[in-house]
């Protein structure tokens, strides 16, 4: 059986350079009736619990170190006992919200997750910050790319350790050589595809 999607939406308040936005967050779950691969773990770990629902958590997979996307990482693995996968270039980041905390795991370019039948491969996108981190999962046709690609474009680049032009040369390179009937599942918002970004990408 392969494994199904399922989303969480969380709001809460993303901090950096000073000033602070309420925003809400997409939190993918991708798995069966029996265990789930958690992306991203926003703001307060209770709805992710709740969302998970007593099946096995495989991994909690971090997308970057922004607060919004990591805030419960810590509490939610010591809920679920699963591991935390965090691209260390995003260090400092994770260090402002979890000075107490470290990660379980380096996630890399080409790491692989298997869950219920299923295999996420990751893909190293730096741009909106160095250790941005997509999942890309062939078998269900969709790549999870938090906060580097968007419906409508890159994602932002105009606050500390991120980088417009490292940001588009990671889509080009990375994302858009994917098949454009890809589904693209963001950290906010709607999904779009890979086809429909081609011409967003600048």
């Amino acid at each position: 059986m392969t494994a199904r999607i399922e989303k969480a939406v969380i709001s809460g308040v993303f901090s950096l350079d000073g000033q602070d936005f309420d925003v809400d967050n997409n939190v993918w779950l991708v798995g069966d009736d029996d265990e789930v691969l958690v992306i991203d773990a926003p703001h307060r770990a209770e709805p992710i619990v709740e969302a998970i629902g007593g099946r096995r958590v495989t991994a909690i997979v971090l997308t970057h170190g922004h607060n919004d996307h990591v805030t419960a990482a810590v509490d939610l693995r010591e809920a679920t006992g699963a591991p935390i996968w965090f691209n260390p270039a995003d260090l400092m980041l994770w260090k402002v919200v979890h000075p107490r905390a470290l990660p379980d795991h380096p996630l890399g370019h080409c790491a692989r997750f298997d869950v219920a039948g299923t295999t996420l491969a990751s893909v190293h996108t730096p741009g909106h910050s160095p250790g941005s981190t997509c999942l890309y999962a062939p078998a269900l046709a969709t790549v999870f790319t938090g906060d580097t690609l968007f419906c409508g474009g890159p994602g932002a680049t105009g606050r500390s350790y991120s980088d417009h032009p490292t940001i588009v040369r990671s889509i080009r390179s990375h994302l858009l050589t994917l098949p454009g009937d890809t589904t693209v599942k963001t950290g906010h918002g709607d999904d779009t595809t890979i086809a429909t970004e081609v011409h967003n990408v600048s």
